[in-house]
């Protein structure tokens, strides 16, 4: 059974939604690090201070129930909005922030068995992870995703500013000079776009020698 389970790929790919069952049926710990980039861009946005400010003394914590503590503060709502988004792919340009939110997510992996997501967790995170997945999807259907997502909320948007929006932030994550968005040569690739959460699931499951 691979122990420790590292899940990348691009915003919209369901990396949180299916490493979050498919720990539970592990029973594994599921760390979410783009919530973490979420919640320091939060804060930035929040607080007016410099990212390098709040890089230095943030105190960011995920619960077994994955919701997000900032300061003390359960924001695992505030988080998911469209301009915490986007401050969250500011933020991870700064050097300061992924160094100190890659020390926080490797002492939590070093606790036990773990599914951790992200954009550069197979890279720069966790090199030595077991098992290695990238998840990806077309953009339009990441997109819709989002746009049902949204919806569900209560939210309003439009499906072709999402499409804007994710294809923008692909160009970001993928070109930024630090821990850029890319597939680990030994991770495996799983396109969900035609696939459901449950077959999604499943695939990882077995990959991580469970089924």
């Amino acid at each position: 059974m691979k122990k420790i389970i590292a899940v990348d790929g691009p915003a919209g790919a369901g990396k949180s939604t299916v490493s979050k069952i498919a720990a539970a049926k592990l029973g594994y710990t599921y760390i979410d690090t783009g919530a973490m980039y979420r919640a320091v861009g939060l804060k930035v946005l929040q607080s007016g201070k410099s990212v390098e400010d709040v890089a230095r003394d943030i105190d960011i914590k995920l619960d077994e129930a994955a919701r997000v503590f900032l300061d003390g503060e359960e924001v695992t709502k505030k988080i998911r909005t469209p301009e915490v988004s986007r401050a969250a792919s500011d933020v991870a340009k700064f050097g300061v922030v992924r160094k100190k939110l890659t020390e926080l997510q490797r002492e939590m992996a070093a606790q036990g068995s773990v599914i951790m997501d992200g954009r550069d967790i197979g890279t720069q995170v966790l090199p030595n992870a077991d098992l290695k997945i990238f998840l990806t999807a077309t953009v339009e259907e990441r997109a819709r995703r989002r746009l049902q997502e949204l919806t569900d909320k209560g939210l309003t948007a439009d499906f072709a500013q999402i499409v804007r929006e994710i294809s923008l932030r692909d160009k970001q994550d993928s070109e930024r000079e630090i821990a850029p968005l890319a597939k680990a040569e030994d991770a495996v690739l799983l396109d969900s776009t035609n696939l459901t959460i449950e077959q999604v699931v499943a695939e990882i499951l077995r990959l991580a020698g469970a089924a």
